[in-house]
């Protein structure tokens, strides 16, 4: 067949860029551009006949050569030959020509199928798929359509196929739109309509985009900059659509709001169906009134209402078995995901409903830069995610219903099952059950299904004595009827006997505590003694639960004999395998298992040496990871010494993985540690100086700040100052990133004070540093001079490299700041050049950084450019999404300063929502000021004012002297 080999290798066809032809990968010589010319004019006709007249017309147009008709068959004999074994392709009739191209074999054909299948998976209602093949359409496009082409038809169909890429372009925006993508779409938009300026649907797609984005003033003035750039113009009024949606907007019309429907591909990169829920329990038994019950108040989802039911009982009875099984029975009612959290309710430290909420969009395909920081803003956000959608939420273990109510989606469509020891009758709406303890034959059925009937069935009545002492609560009864699975020699008659011992040796508990304590103390008192010092040692530590290697070190063990150690708690329901390779207690067995270790440890000294292990085994594994990303920094050297060992990494990707991975655990045993003295304080703080790229990267600074609050507290309580300098030094890098620099100004003066009593180089290295970025932001320039002086000379004391060189390019900064422009470049070089001399990992790209602002004020703009690419590529691979965040609001410094406006309002959006929740109001401030000076440019004085006003009133909460700025560029455009 003409157009293909027989051997695969069929010829196909590009004109959405450069027209070129292909056999396979192999590219086949096309010839002159007149000769492409011709290829092009045959190609676009779909197949159809091209007469010579007409030919000549499209390449010529009305001066054609003498020999015309001449040249054309020149270059078809010219493409036959290029064809090659498929020359039959290009075929001659009727006086003309055609070519005969292979189903796929022509980019604008895929592009018009892709377009086409979009339209049918949207009209359908899937709307994911839609914009994922509106998106493959418009991938091949390359540049400009016929590019290099000459001549009247190239020029009309290059014009076609441009509008047609803008028409593709603005469904797959309505699209991401309709998906919830609109804070990513903004930055797109802007820059669509600095380029098409008088293009209405651009326009529309803006406003709607940044009113659902939270920014109706900037909507509102993109419309009156359209109306007063269409006036001056066209003389005309904008469209009805963009009229309407302006009076939408002031009306705050909740219709605009984000409605995403429709299946959602699991492979979509974006938005994703949870599937949260923990295993069900395949020997679940009785409570069917309950499940009854529940299900049937969950099934009333599909109507018109969200359902809420709270689930209440004693701990041990059951809620959450009852609530995942019933869960996993309701799923099919909600068909695009299932979320699940722990809320912690009955433990010392509660989840936090703003973190929970994070965890929830995460879940549900929002990327961390699109999610807000404050509970309100995301509680929004969370409720705007659902619209549209059937989810279920199970919020397991709620303190209260003030912990609740935030994390309710409050849809139609969606539910939310709660489970709590307390009643919620405060909850309003909801569909409160009360869970009591099984009857007395659901608690034997429990029993038997776990123990066997065989044995069971022999000894009846000893079987209801036993589930009888577990005071029939479903958790006792596992835990009972797993000791005796686990003893072949037992009956349970024998059982019966020592749970009774055990019942009579507590009786002074309450009848719920005294089941489940007698129930503990049975399968505890059964343990072997490895078992029981690992369930009473585990038992100890802090954090939601604890990795293997981590449990080896509380256990001073090896990984084999540990995991065999955990594995048989697991095998006795003792302790939970939440993962491969990681481990987690009931909150009621790990009260248990501390009150053992308070009891039974011995020495009791023992006890604080385990947790001693945990926090050596934290601060060497986070210290290898710190030195692994910054070789020649001297931190390591200053640090408490440690006596057990750590991970070991040579992979500086699995390295950040883990510090990212164990944040949670790593942040709960600093502050378990908030009551400690001496050494064990110090090593507490270190270990907060080890991990401190936890504060930079945006998703646990909330936490580390806290963690290192509580560490000076104690450090002020214990009056061990060399301990108090170094916490003040942590703070002083963390308020820093969150943008409250007057306080972290004097953290650092007063870490600086106490490192210089104790010569500590901590202090006098880091807080010296710190301090001087913090006069940077503030615009005290000899300050900052003076403070990176000390720095740099306390860093080339100590030896460190990599501490010099960020010195140098704070200092870059300062000689920016005050006009030595030479100077800053020659410092930051020199910056970078140690970076790059000692081999660190994505620190480099700090150094990157700081020569692109340097290169930047140089007028330097290309290299400049190059270099914050370059930074920004590290920082992306590395997830440090603040100084992606930052990189992106200097390369639209750039771009405005170069006279690229367009390109700087781009990057300028990047920017916001990268830094969206992170960095500090201070931070978005400057951002959006830049944003409305690229606007500005642009002729969106409308928009640049918005975006003016809403940096003031940043600047003017925080007292910024950026403040005084921004009232100048408010002035002109008030008086116009």
């Amino acid at each position: 067949m003409a157009g293909d080999t027989g051997h695969g290798q069929a010829l196909r066809f590009t004109v959405l860029g450069p027209v070129r032809a292909w056999r396979g990968d192999e590219a086949l010589h096309t010839g002159s551009p007149q000769q492409r010319a011709l290829l092009a004019a045959l190609l676009l006709r779909g197949g159809r006949t091209a007469t010579a007249p007409e030919l000549v017309d499209a390449l010529w147009g009305e001066e054609p050569p003498h020999a015309a008709l001449a040249a054309l068959r020149t270059y078809a004999s010219r493409l036959r030959k290029a064809f090659g074994q498929d020359a039959d392709a290009l075929v001659s009739e009727a006086g003309g020509y055609a070519i005969r191209v292979p189903d796929g074999g022509l980019d604008a054909d895929e592009a018009e199928r892709l377009a086409a299948d979009a339209e049918k998976s949207r009209a359908s209602g899937d709307r994911y798929r839609a914009r994922d093949l509106m998106n493959q359409a418009l991938a091949l496009w390359d540049g400009e359509p016929l590019a290099g082409l000459s001549g009247p038809y190239a020029d009309t169909q290059r014009t076609r196929l441009e509008e047609w890429q803008l028409t593709l372009l603005e469904t797959r925006l309505d699209l991401d739109l309709e998906v919830g993508g609109h804070a990513e779409a903004v930055s797109e938009l802007t820059a669509l309509t600095a380029a098409y300026p008088l293009r209405e649907r651009l326009r529309e797609l803006l406003m709607l985009a940044l009113y659902r984005s939270g920014r109706q003033a900037e909507a509102l003035a993109v419309y009156a900059d359209t109306r007063r750039l269409l006036a001056d113009e066209l003389g005309v009024d904008p469209c009805p659509e963009l009229s309407e949606l302006q009076q939408r907007i002031l009306n705050a019309d909740t219709e605009l709001n984000v409605h995403p429907t429709g299946d959602r591909p699991s492979l979509c990169p974006t938005f994703i169906r949870p599937a949260q829920l923990p295993a069900t329990v395949p020997d679940f038994t009785g409570r069917a009134s309950f499940v009854q019950e529940l299900g049937d108040q969950l099934a009333t989802a599909e109507g018109s209402v969200m359902a809420v039911s709270a689930v209440a009982g004693i701990g041990g009875v059951g809620k959450t078995t009852l609530a995942v099984h019933v869960a996993h029975a309701a799923r099919h009612h909600f068909p695009d995901g299932q979320l699940y959290v722990d809320l912690q309710g009955a433990g010392p430290v509660v989840a936090e409903p703003e973190a929970v909420l994070g965890s929830f969009l995460r879940a549900l395909g929002i990327p961390d830069s699109a999610i807000p920081d404050g509970m309100e803003e995301r509680a929004a956000l969370f409720r705007s995610t659902l619209d549209g959608r059937r989810v279920l939420t199970l919020l397991d273990n709620a303190r209260d219903a003030a912990q609740v109510r935030p994390l309710l989606p409050g849809n139609e469509g969606c539910a939310a099952l709660v489970t709590s020891r307390v009643r919620m009758v405060d909850l309003a709406g909801a569909h409160l059950v009360d869970l009591d303890v099984m009857s007395p034959e659901e608690a034997l059925v429990l029993f038997t299904r776990i123990v066997g009937s065989e044995r069971v069935s022999a000894e009846r009545d000893a079987a209801m004595d036993v589930v009888a002492a577990c005071g029939f609560l479903p958790l006792a009864i596992r835990i009972a009827a797993s000791r005796l699975a686990a003893r072949r020699t037992w009956t349970v008659s024998v059982l019966a006997r020592k749970l009774a011992d055990e019942r009579r040796r507590l009786d002074e508990l309450r009848a719920g505590d005294l089941a489940v304590k007698a129930t503990f103390e049975l399968g505890y008192g059964q343990l072997e003694p490895g078992q029981a010092r690992a369930f009473r040692l585990l038992g100890l530590a802090d954090g939601p639960d604890i990795s293997l290697a981590a449990a080896a070190a509380v256990l001073d063990l090896g990984l084999d004999d540990t995991e065999e150690l955990l594995e048989s708690l697991v095998d006795t329901s003792l302790l939970e395998s939440a993962a491969p390779g990681r481990y987690r207690f009931h909150d009621l067995v790990r009260l248990y298992a501390r009150a053992c270790a308070e009891r039974d440890e011995q020495p009791p000294a023992e006890r604080d040496a385990a947790m001693s292990r945990l926090l050596d085994f934290y601060l060497a594994t986070a210290a290898g990871v710190y030195v692994l990303e910054r070789p020649g920094d001297q931190l390591l050297a200053h640090l408490t010494p440690t006596t057990h060992p750590g991970l070991t990494f040579t992979d500086r990707a699995a390295a950040g993985d883990w510090l990212f991975a164990e944040a949670g655990c790593l942040l709960a045993c600093v502050r378990q540690h908030a009551t400690a003295t001496g050494d064990t304080l110090r090593r507490a703080v270190d270990l907060l100086l080890a991990a401190k790229d936890l504060a930079e990267s945006g998703a646990d600074s909330r936490q580390y700040e806290q963690a290192a609050s509580a560490l000076l507290a104690a450090a002020k309580e214990a009056g061990d100052t060399r301990a108090e300098g170094r916490a003040r030094t942590v703070l002083t890098h963390v308020l820093n990133w969150s943008g409250q620099f007057d306080r972290a100004d004097e953290q650092a003066r007063l870490a600086l004070l106490l490192g210089r009593a104790h010569e500590d180089p901590v202090p006098c290295c880091y807080a010296a540093n710190n301090r001087g970025i913090t006069a940077i932001y503030q615009h005290r320039h000899e300050d900052a001079e003076a403070y990176i002086g000390q720095a740099l000379n306390a860093f080339r004391a100590d030896g460190n490299r990599p501490g010099e060189a960020s010195a140098l390019s704070n200092l870059s900064r300062v000689y920016l700041d005050s006009g030595r422009v030479q100077a800053a470049v020659r410092l930051a070089e020199q910056a970078l050049g140690i970076y790059r001399e000692v081999n660190v990992s994505w620190r480099l790209a700090n150094g990157l950084y700081a020569y692109g602002l340097a290169l930047t004020r140089a007028g330097r703009y290309e290299e400049a450019r190059a270099r914050l690419a370059e930074a920004l590529t590290v920082f992306r691979e590395n997830r440090q999404r603040l100084w992606e965040g930052m990189t992106l609001f200097r390369t639209a410094e750039l771009y405005l300063t170069a006279g690229k406006p367009a390109q700087g309002a781009t990057h300028a959006e990047q920017a916001l929502v990268q830094l969206r929740g992170i960095g500090g109001e201070w931070r978005r401030g400057n951002v959006l000021t830049v944003l409305g000076r690229c606007l500005e440019q642009l002729g969106q004085s409308g928009r640049a004012h918005a975006c003016w006003t809403e940096a003031l009133a940043i600047y003017e909460a925080l007292g910024s002297s950026e403040a005084a700025e921004v009232r100048t560029l408010l002035v002109p455009v008030a008086a116009a």
